[in-house]
């Protein structure tokens, strides 16, 4: 049963999609277009599960964060850097 439980973060099951959503409504990119930027790229990522990955009910691996970032022109670091402040204010 230990597998199966999914970890969640404050209800979510990833803490980039805010700032997915931020970069790419900044960016003017929609759903479709930054779909077929992944697929140029070979990442499969349909329009909906980006939309799921915004609202945090599907998880990003690896592989996808890095080629999201270079879809937006931007870096991981600007994906990550609010929970990498967030867990780094404690020091």
């Amino acid at each position: 049963m230990g597998n199966t439980r999914k970890r969640k973060r404050d209800g979510k099951l990833n803490v980039i999609g805010e700032n997915i959503k931020f970069y790419r409504e900044k960016a003017g990119i929609s759903y479709q277009k930054l779909s077929d930027k992944l697929m140029i790229l070979g990442i499969d990522i349909h329009k909906q599960a980006l939309y799921n990955i915004e609202i945090g009910i599907r998880t990003v691996v690896d592989y996808e964060l890095c080629a999201i970032a270079k879809c937006l022109n931007i870096t991981i670091n600007d994906l990550v850097k609010d929970y990498w402040e967030e867990i780094n204010s404690d020091d």
